[in-house]
């Protein structure tokens, strides 16, 4: 991989890795079914101007943006709103790779390995490490309810790899490649309705109304941080490696997403893990590796996120 491509490789992975940081920001002012479809609506109404419909049918667009856009961050903001640390937060994510294979089995009828099961069992282990052992005092634990919802998000986010899939799959009948740009742009026009729908269930119209109107510049920053950054320059770039260099150069930079999150957490939010949620953290991602680093990449392999889709946070 050349040098400057290296290093856009690892400037993306950091950017992702700020998307958790922006948003637990963002929280503090924002509700957060609110913040999440205004993630959406700014992400959506300038990319359409420019990109054009993928190629599919609208069923697999919609079914796309229920999942990874409605499905995926109602649950993972709320959980971040009551208390989920932003850097356990994308460490626990990363499990969609598990979600993933046990949908496709599930789906297609995939048989596991047993590097995937011994990597899955080395996972399990970190989440009972993360969220099974009481905390030391002076460190808030990780409600069981917060913790629930940040894995029914990675859950959401394997199923939205399922729907990229049989997008995939769908295109090359006709001889043609899934334009994942184009599916990520139009797939940010389903998410704000259904979102906008739960935020009036949580809060009142006119407490959501003031929430725009007194919209503080950290909140409007994480917004245009996820929408620009994290989404469309990120998205872009992404694919653009992918289509560049073998999967196997470019999907391995994605673990370290996780890595710069709590890395940044730390630094720029101040949270503070305990010694058992580290090394937990650090046992869910070995497992992750084991699934991931079988020396050998397929381009349809379902432990990377999702053929040239970046990790969603």
């Amino acid at each position: 991989m050349e040098r400057k491509d290296f290093a856009l490789a690892f400037l993306v992975v950091t950017i992702w890795g700020g998307n958790l940081i922006v948003i637990k920001l963002g929280l503090n002012d924002v509700p957060p079914m609110l913040l999440a479809a205004l993630r959406y609506i700014f992400t959506a109404l300038p990319a359409i101007a420019f990109i054009k419909p993928p190629r599919l049918e609208w069923r697999y667009t919609i079914a796309y943006g229920m999942t990874i856009g409605f499905g995926q961050f109602s649950c993972l903001f709320y959980a971040m709103y009551i208390g989920m640390p932003a850097g356990l937060s994308s460490i626990l994510l990363q499990t969609q790779a598990f979600f993933t294979i046990f949908f496709a089995a599930f789906f297609f009828g995939e048989k596991l390995e047993a590097r995937q099961m011994i990597g899955l069992a080395t996972a399990l282990l970190g989440l009972f490490l993360i969220g099974g052992i009481k905390s030391p005092a002076g460190i808030p634990p990780v409600s069981f309810t917060a913790f629930a919802l940040t894995m029914a998000a990675a859950a959401f986010w394997g199923l939205s790899n399922i729907v990229v899939r049989l997008a995939a799959k769908h295109t090359a009948s006709r001889g043609e490649k899934l334009n994942t740009l184009s599916l990520v742009a139009w797939s940010s026009l389903v998410p704000p309705l259904p979102l906008l729908g739960l935020a009036v269930l949580m809060d009142t119209p006119r407490e959501l109304i003031g929430a725009v109107t007194h919209m503080n510049r950290v909140s409007l920053f994480a917004i245009l941080y996820l929408a620009y950054l994290g989404t469309i320059f990120g998205s872009s770039r992404w694919s653009g490696l992918l289509a560049k260099y073998p999967v196997g150069k470019v999907a391995p930079f994605s673990l370290l997403t996780p890595l710069t999150s709590l890395v940044m957490a730390r630094l720029i939010l101040g949270e503070e893990l305990s010694l058992h949620q580290y090394l937990g953290s650090m046992v869910v991602l070995l497992g992750l590796c084991i699934v991931n680093f079988n020396g050998r990449f397929k381009k349809d392999d379902l432990g990377q996120p999702d053929q040239g889709k970046p990790p969603s946070t």
